[in-house]
């Protein structure tokens, strides 16, 4: 396994500039993913990292190795593709065996590697099959069988489970997860899959027109977002955004406007200091759809505070309930309980525990505790 690191990293296509002036370094045995909306840079990044794009600006290491100028087959790498990229004429055995005939690798040590990358993928019944023949999570196993044969220090995985149904991709996601933790190799990870990022990762970089906007373990990324775009963008369903005015009104509140009346949110007390310079002024609200729950239901001791909304739409899961309601013109998610039983068109008494909420700046975008 090997650390990267980046410094100043840019690429341009023509005039346009796809990533901006990149920092990153990634310890050995890390898992990272590359999480960000479709155009973002995510995968453009990786090809820099595996070399199969040329850099604009900045450098890469790999380990100790500057590899800027060094091809992706002398890398010590291995990639495996949204594609698969299989040879279709050629079996199991062959698509993973290739890398090894190429490099000239003595039989002994093929035959060896095989079994044993066959053995933990559970694929050795599929080894005379052609890819044509295999299910799409066999053939995704096939290309991690074929990245795996090869023993490099750093894996690079592209999207490697957007072509699969849902069910198949926790499965996939289970056996990625339990390959690196029997490796310990270093991972990078590029998906648009908010759960397989944060299930997966030892650290998240959020991405967004070329920049990192936050690079942090999975639980700061969720708990902690940096600005409004890694808020909204990380969860699934997003963190609900309310646009209010701080107001005096035993202690400061965040008074957010409504026909069916306004509500008048506590701000927490650790935000105190660093609201109050905005008394008067427009704030954003953060609070995440488990944060707003039936009243009573949070635990004792939470800075909690209750308000009515009438539910327009109510969505079941299985383990819970979202409930669907609007508040100072947006449409806000509350999660509950299944057994909270309430029908469309009637009040429901939500409970916001405060002390989860964030505060974020109108104009900035930052979180409170990134501007004071």
């Amino acid at each position: 396994m090997a650390s990267i690191r980046l410094d100043k990293v840019w690429k341009k296509f023509g005039t346009t500039e796809v990533i901006k002036g990149i920092d990153m370094s990634i310890r050995e045995g890390e898992f990272i993913v590359l999480v960000g909306p479709s155009g973002c840079g995510k995968s453009t990044l990786l090809n820099l990292i595996a070399g199969l794009e040329t850099l604009s600006g900045g450098e890469i290491f790999i380990g100790s190795d500057l590899v800027n100028d060094i091809p992706p087959k002398d890398r010590d790498i291995a990639m495996v593709f949204q594609s698969y990229a299989l040879y279709p004429t050629k079996s199991v055995r062959d698509n993973m065996n290739f890398g090894m005939v190429t490099r000239h690798v003595p039989q002994s040590e093929q035959t060896v590697a095989l079994a044993e990358v066959a053995g933990f993928l559970h694929i050795e019944t599929l080894l005379d099959r052609k890819p044509g023949q295999l299910s799409g999570g066999q053939r995704q196993r096939v290309a991690m069988g074929r990245a795996l044969v090869r023993k490099p220090a750093v894996f690079l995985f592209d999207e490697p489970l957007s072509n699969l149904d849902a069910k198949l991709r926790i499965e996939m996601r289970t056996e990625i997860k339990r390959l690196h933790q029997r490796l310990g190799k270093t991972i990078v990870y590029v998906t648009h899959d908010q759960i397989e990022a944060m299930t997966l990762a030892s650290r998240i970089a959020v991405m967004d027109n070329g920049h990192i906007r936050q690079f942090g373990s999975p639980e700061d990324i969720y708990e902690r977002p940096v600005d409004l775009f890694v808020a909204g963008f990380i969860g699934s369903p997003s963190m609900n955004l309310f646009k209010g005015r701080v107001v005096e009104q035993s202690g400061l509140r965040l008074q957010v406007d409504d026909p069916a009346g306004a509500v008048h949110f506590p701000i927490p007390r650790n935000l105190h200091d660093a609201a109050r310079p905005y008394l008067g002024r427009e704030l954003i609200l953060g609070l995440r759809p488990e944060a707003m729950v039936r009243e009573g239901a949070h635990r004792p001791g939470s800075e909690t505070f209750s308000f009515d909304r009438t539910i327009d739409v109510v969505e079941p899961t299985g383990p819970d309930t979202l409930l669907v309601f609007t508040l100072g013109g947006i449409e806000a998610i509350g999660r509950v309980d299944p057994q909270d039983k309430i029908s469309v068109g009637t009040k429901f008494r939500f409970d916001v525990d405060m002390g989860r909420a964030k505060m974020f700046d109108p104009v900035t975008g930052l979180h409170l505790a990134s501007v004071h």
